[in-house]
């Protein structure tokens, strides 16, 4: 359609050309000025709209019309929206929650939270080598919580000398200003140091005295809350969370350790242990006391629930809250109101709502809950990925989209933040242990669909590998099963992979493993390996299931056919059946690939000899991006080149992080400023540029990931674009007209 319109465009050109020059030959016509000026302003109009025209249908420059949305945070811009994780919480009588974490991005490791929106955050939580913790309390004058303070080298102020680090606890007034006493330290004099060997593990306030977990010193520490002076202190082995009876007296999380199983202790606010406890749990993660006067355990084994205790005389087990096995019962991993996961906190308010927090395993994100006391849902605030992206589902035409974790499903005629339901959480910590996500930190996905079963490929920041994962909905519903993985070689002749994870792997080189009686362990037999170039720059699984890499060498692209699905539904590849290419002569630094076998189209991207790198920032895609046609068949001639943002100054301030190609479109992503470039596939012509609109508060964080940017065209011609946002804790969805 565009080839014949773009042939009568140019037949109408040459005509209107050579009536033009019989017109312009009458001589009396010629002496009219005012023929003169609507003939030009006639042809101005008619060429510029040809020429606008055949511009469109040679090189694609029109501009795209585009709206912003985003998935996998509650709130979708602005400082107060939810945070990366929650890894501890106190509930008040009226219903205000306090959080605390070790981390978030953007600096929110401690939230104030009420009737499902964040209300406030605790200041001064983040930079200057401060974080928080995993313990909070608060009373009707203060919060309290857990926090690290790291030394600054040499300065003027309070700060640990270097190479030390403070475990302290920090006092807020109850808007989240730092409340300092007279003998604070800390910059601004807010902060108790009670350790530099190890975290706060727990606190509580009764009366005046505020109650601090030591965990290095096997203490219990009793301090004043207005003048924060030490009062006593007791000993409990191991001492985590605490929570106070209406008997004012302690009930302390004795953690795991050393082989001996967890307990929950009873202790007098004098430090008597007094002979009730409990002992029939697994792995306790929080406590609290409800209205009613009873003792709420988080239990994060495998009955992932909250178990209910009659603390009156000796600890008994009244009733437990959520469903047994948690997000696992049922249809694993299924999302339901009910359905807990990776437990962190748990509180009730006077009128006896339940307040629990989910954060998953290996730290899959905030999931924070409120119920009636009858169980009803009565809100729900999501923060879920944090250095993530999210890929498509081919078959499902978008509507399925994946995270490393989380399983999204998108109504796209909602508005913008509004489209996406939480579905589904992939991992199960307890039936595979050895799942790679456990171990390590993907935050590149790929969705594939080979020979129509659907797969989950995964990658890191630094390209170090690719895990591969199955499904198999009769056996284990929505969980993602651990497969198979590729890692790269170390250069320093050792294991890839340092500790004792995975077991049995290969003692140098690099390896494929796949796992062969499915039962998702590392296992002796099931190893591949080889050796090779240790600089890896990219990784691509394309559609037919070949896995392509792009190491940093001449010789830097390897092919890996898929060589079938074996009988547990696990793809095979091997390094019998890899093949070696050569990498363009145009490019020294190989970067990133991307090919498609429908039409033989490979895409690269790197460093080149024309544009070579400013030092070695191993973490950017180049300079240039190329497109070869024909590549089985050997063509090492690029149909186009561009030259894309890079930096030339040595200052990172311009570079582009990441590209994907989809349909008509080659989409590159820039570091810092997170802007889209949007290139005409046949021609390289640039067409868009993108910057995250007024729905996510026009701003994003750095993409500082190799696969910061996947793009994917649906069926109706609309493109779906998804960007990297650590910062604010999302995925941002670009949506461009087809």
């Amino acid at each position: 359609m565009k080839n014949k319109l773009l042939a009568q465009l140019l037949k109408l050109r040459q005509k209107l050309n050579r009536h033009i020059k019989k017109i312009l030959n009458i001589r009396y016509l010629q002496k009219s000025k005012t023929f003169n000026f609507l003939l030009s302003l006639t042809v101005g109009v008619i060429v510029t709209t040809i020429g606008i025209t055949t511009d469109w249908a040679t090189t694609g420059t029109s501009t795209l019309t585009y709206k912003t949305s985003w998935i996998g945070n509650t709130i979708g811009s602005g400082n107060l929206r939810v945070q990366n994780n929650i890894e501890a919480m106190f509930v008040t009588p009226d219903g205000i929650v306090y959080t605390n974490s070790h981390w978030d991005e953007a600096g929110t490791e401690a939230g104030i939270y009420k009737d499902g929106k964040i209300i406030g955050a605790l200041g001064d939580t983040h930079g200057w080598s401060r974080g928080g913790g995993k313990a909070v309390t608060a009373n009707s004058k203060y919060i309290y919580i857990a926090m690290t303070q790291g030394s600054r080298g040499n300065t003027k102020e309070d700060y640990p000398p270097e190479g030390t680090t403070w475990y302290s606890v920090r006092r807020y007034d109850l808007s989240g200003k730092p409340a300092p006493f007279p003998e604070g330290r800390g910059w601004d004099k807010s902060m108790l140091i009670t350790s530099t060997k190890s975290e706060v593990t727990g606190l509580a306030t009764v009366g005046n005295e505020l109650y601090v977990s030591d965990f290095a010193t096997n203490q219990i520490r009793v301090y004043d809350t207005d003048t924060m002076k030490e009062l006593r202190s007791f000993t409990v082995a191991n001492p985590g969370a605490i929570t106070i009876d209406s008997q004012k007296n302690l009930w302390i999380i004795q953690s795991k350790n050393a082989g001996k199983p967890a307990k929950i202790l009873h202790y007098s606010q004098s430090g008597k242990q007094l002979p009730q406890e409990i002992a029939d749990i697994v792995a306790p993660t929080a406590i609290a006391i409800n209205h009613q006067g009873k003792l709420l355990v988080a239990e994060n084994g495998p009955r992932q629930q909250i178990l209910i205790y009659d603390i009156k005389d000796k600890p008994v087990q009244t009733g437990s809250f959520g469903c047994k096995g948690g997000i696992y019962a049922g249809v694993p991993g299924e999302v339901r109101d009910l359905k807990l996961y990776g437990l962190t906190g748990v509180g009730t308010d006077a009128s006896g709502n339940i307040y629990i927090n989910s954060n998953g395993f290996n730290k899959s994100g905030t999931d924070l809950r409120k119920f009636s006391p009858s169980g009803k849902l009565m809100w729900r605030s999501l923060g879920l990925i944090f250095v993530d992206n999210a890929d498509a589902d081919p078959k499902t035409d978008g509507v399925d989209l994946f995270t490393k974790q989380e399983h999204y499903l998108m109504d796209y005629s909602k508005p913008a933040g509004k489209q996406w339901t939480y579905k589904a959480y992939t991992l199960n910590a307890f039936k595979y242990p050895q799942d790679a996500r456990l171990h390590t930190s993907p935050d590149g996905t790929f969705v594939r669909r080979i020979q129509g079963k659907p797969f989950l490929f995964l990658t890191d920041m630094y390209n170090s590998f690719l895990q591969i994962y199955r499904f198999n909905p009769d056996t284990d519903g929505k969980v993602a099963i651990p497969a198979g993985m590729f890692v790269g070689t170390n250069s320093a002749d050792k294991p890839f992979l340092k500790g004792n994870w995975p077991p049995h792997q290969p003692k140098q080189g690099e390896w494929i493993w796949r796992d062969r009686n499915g039962n998702g362990k590392f296992e002796k037999n099931e190893y591949d390996s080889s050796k090779d170039y240790p600089y890896i720059g990219g990784w691509w699984v394309d559609s037919k299931g070949d896995v392509w890499k792009a190491l940093r060498t001449e010789d830097g692209i390897r092919h890996y056919p898929l060589q079938g699905i074996d009988a547990k539904g696990n793809p095979i590849y091997s390094y019998s059946s890899m093949e070696k290419q050569t990498t363009p002569n145009i490019f020294n630094d190989l970067r990133r690939i991307e090919y498609f076998p429908q039409t033989d189209t490979m895409y690269l991207s790197g460093f080149t000899v024309d544009h070579p790198a400013f030092g070695d920032d191993a973490g950017v895609a180049g300079s240039e991006i190329a497109r070869f046609d024909n590549w089985s068949k050997g063509n090492r001639t690029p149909r186009w080149r561009i030259v894309i943002p890079y930096d030339t100054t040595g200052k990172r301030e311009v570079s582009t992080a990441a590209m994907s190609i989809a349909g008509d479109y080659v989409f590159a992503v820039t570091v810092k400023t997170a802007e889209v470039y949007v290139y005409n596939a046949k021609t390289g012509a640039q067409v868009q540029q993108l910057k995250p609109g007024p729905e996510v508060g026009s701003e994003s964080g750095w993409i500082d990931i190799p696969y910061g940017i996947r793009a994917f065209r649906r069926s109706n011609g609309e493109y779906l674009v998804f960007v990297e946002e650590n910062w604010k804790g999302k995925v941002i969805v670009y949506r461009l007209g087809g």
